[in-house]
């Protein structure tokens, strides 16, 4: 999922324009505060992952859904179907067990407990976005034009990265190896549309993953409530290798829906055993 998120962000970027820069800064930031808000929702989502042999054939096709659940501040995953099937009445019990147990635990703890385990929680939110805040630095950006997607009037801005530049961050240095195009909302300056590729190698941690040059991502958001952007859709595809030997084709698409705004007076009912 990082590497997911990482090529969606690294998706803004080229030129020579300052407009454009000024662009894509603002939408940095203001990504940052959607991103917080986000903490305030439950959604559904699937995903369908494929894999594939060298002569691109499927060899394995792995579909799940699934609704996250906010409980005392923090997400829970609860399963709702396999490959395209719900859940057996068996699965779905074990599913709610594991959910009650969750509220269970969380109804144990102390109020001090509680406001430790949210400060940790955000703490790693924050953490998983604040890279982005490089992105402005990391790239040179264009702006291509204007379009309309999904409805929303946006800038198409596109971008390759600096040359020479120091990133500041693991993170960053991955961007030195992505360029791409992002569609940006006129009104907003909100990301509608990700489309970015690979230039060369990433590697993730110590020979654990590599990622092949041409691996390609598609990233879209859509507005909800008329007062926050959400993930839509993802789509990446790319080939690399796991350790030292095994080598991976794949694709993934995953798609959000269903936010609901998740209120703090809210209560989560546990099954009667």
């Amino acid at each position: 999922m990082r590497f997911l998120l990482l090529l969606s962000v690294c998706g803004t970027l080229p030129g020579w324009s300052q407009d454009a820069r000024e662009i894509v800064r603002r939408s940095v930031e203001l990504d940052q505060i959607d991103w917080q808000r986000r903490a305030d929702y439950t959604w559904e989502a699937e995903s369908r992952e494929r894999h594939f042999d060298p002569q691109n054939h499927v060899t394995s096709d792995h579909q799940e859904a699934w609704e996250t659940i906010v409980l005392e501040g923090r997400p829970f995953r609860r399963m709702l179907a396999r490959d395209g099937k719900p859940l057996s009445a068996a699965e779905q019990k074990k599913e709610q067990e594991k959910l009650d147990r969750a509220a269970a635990r969380l109804d144990k703890e102390t109020p001090a407990e509680k406001q430790r385990q949210a400060a940790e929680y955000e703490k790693s939110r924050r953490r998983e976005r604040e890279f982005l805040l490089e992105i402005p630095e990391v790239f040179n950006f264009r702006l291509e034009g204007e379009q309309k997607i999904d409805g929303e009037d946006t800038w198409l801005i596109s971008g390759d990265p600096k040359s020479g530049y120091h990133a500041k961050s693991r993170e960053g240095a991955a961007m030195l190896k992505v360029h791409g195009k992002i569609w940006i909302a006129k009104a907003g300056y909100q990301w509608v549309r990700v489309e970015a590729e690979t230039t060369g190698t990433i590697s993730f941690g110590w020979f654990v993953a590599r990622l092949n040059p041409g691996a390609k991502l598609v990233f879209e958001q859509g507005r909800i409530n008329g007062e926050v952007w959400m993930p839509k859709r993802e789509f990446v595809s790319g080939s690399g290798r796991l350790g030292l030997v095994k080598r991976i084709a794949e694709d993934e698409e995953i798609r959000w829906t269903n936010y609901r705004k998740f209120r703090v007076d809210s209560q989560v009912v546990v099954a009667e055993p």
